[in-house]
């Protein structure tokens, strides 16, 4: 996939600006051309001659420079590029341009543009999740602009929680497969494509993805686990993004990036899986794609366990791990769709059948994983409802994702049957 060929990069004030200096040489390195805004703010962290030597360009901060306006006028400014891209995107310029206001070049040329505009918050989690933040996102949404969601993580003051900036690689990626998303309603501008968000199937939907293993600790340096990559939940929730959906992604520890724009929620118990998929509801959509261990030690030692000469074996008690698919099926808050993975060895298709009744899913993706599936870029599913049982041939584990996906959207776009109420006699 295509990244588009020129971007307008704006810097806004933030502690993360520095890390707009890495997007760039990520940018250029792919020969995206980059022209830079800087505002008041973010030049309190980073200088136009840092921004200017990895860009090549003049980096522009002045809505009223006189050498500036004959050279580039704002208004033109805000046109040659494919995009205009906010990142780091601080609470402040997501009020501006919630309220359509214009007093520094920045939010004049976010005004002035007629390109798709995608944004990259970050800022205090306190501030992030403060009700006027969210309504302006809420509006910045409906305005089609696209939104990066920061990640979950220690921040500069000391504290903890989600409103770290996207990581650099991830917002190119970002960018990447929004500039040829494939999507119908996507528009094309100069050779590049992006997804419009007032066009996206999901748009409004809220969807929970649980992803890769868990690992029940048995002493502090030794766990039980099991081989899940997390490649498989990580594609649904890019193809989830991709459909418009705002997505909260819970991920065991696994390699796999988390897509750009997804709320991740690092875990690492069966447990704290829970926990987090139950902290995120209200959600439209569940999709379990965790590999959840089924099984944790009964006690876990505080020191490690130390091989002994003496001993030929080593005996662990075990217990039931929290049944994450079960609770949330079966919970007061209960998405509209809950779909469950399950990865068998034999007896697929029965397998699959009982487990989608007793856990209450409505759809079960099945399939066998006594060959290569685990790491692997493919997959080969059975898809099962309660009215019907599909075999889908094997494809790219991204291609099973979408193709779910693609069922989501059909499904959620069915009218819904209604009762009327009738008067007695």
């Amino acid at each position: 996939m295509a990244l588009p060929r020129s971007v307008l990069l704006i810097i806004s004030g933030s502690v993360s600006a520095y890390k707009s200096l890495e997007l760039i040489r990520l940018l250029k390195a792919e020969s995206v051309t980059v022209t830079t805004i800087l505002t008041r703010g973010g030049a309190k962290f980073v200088t136009p001659l840092a921004v200017s030597s990895l860009t090549g360009t003049k980096t522009y901060d002045d809505l009223f420079s006189l050498t500036d306006e004959v050279e580039m006028g704002h208004i033109q400014l805000s046109r040659v590029a494919d995009c205009v891209l906010v990142a780091p995107a601080s609470a402040d310029i997501l009020a501006k341009m919630a309220a359509g206001m214009a007093d520094d070049l920045a939010t004049t040329a976010l005004l002035a543009t007629n390109k798709p505009v995608i944004v990259a918050p970050a800022m205090n989690h306190k501030m992030w999740h403060h009700s006027a933040t969210q309504r302006n996102l809420t509006q910045l949404r409906a305005d089609g602009v696209q939104i990066i969601h920061p990640t979950a993580g220690d921040m500069a003051c000391g504290e903890h929680g989600i409103g770290r900036l996207a990581e650099p690689k991830d917002i190119v990626e970002f960018l990447r497969h929004s500039s040829e998303s494939g999507n119908p309603s996507s528009t094309k501008k100069d050779g590049f494509r992006i997804t419009s968000g007032m066009t996206e199937n999901l748009k409004g939907k809220h969807a929970i993805v649980t992803s890769g293993p868990t690992f029940e600790p048995i002493d502090p340096v030794r766990f039980l686990g099991n081989r899940s990559s997390g490649k498989q939940g990580h594609a649904i929730a890019r193809a989830l993004l991709a459909a418009g959906a705002r997505v909260t992604l819970i991920s065991g520890p696994t390699h796999e990036p988390a897509p750009a724009g997804a709320t991740l929620v690092p875990v690492m118990t069966g447990d704290e899986m829970l926990r987090a998929a139950e902290a995120a509801l209200p959600a439209d959509i569940f999709v379990g794609a965790a590999a959840v261990a089924d099984w944790r030690p009964s006690s876990v030692s505080a020191q490690k366990i130390k091989k002994q000469a003496k001993l030929d074996t080593l005996t662990l008690d075990f217990l039931p791990t929290a049944d994450v698919l079960a609770s949330i099926a079966q919970h007061a808050q209960r998405p509209g769709l809950v779909v469950a993975f399950a990865a068998e060895t034999e007896h697929v298709s029965a397998h699959a059948h009982a487990k989608r009744q007793s856990k209450g899913a409505d759809w079960i993706l099945a399939n066998d994983v006594s060959g290569d599936v685990f790491g692997a870029d493919a997959n080969e599913v059975t898809f099962i409802s309660s009215t019907a049982e599909e075999s889908w041939p094997r494809m790219s584990k991204h291609a099973v994702a979408e193709k779910l996906v693609d069922a989501i959207v059909q499904h959620l776009s069915q009218p819904k049957p209604h009762l009327v109420k009738t008067k007695k006699g």
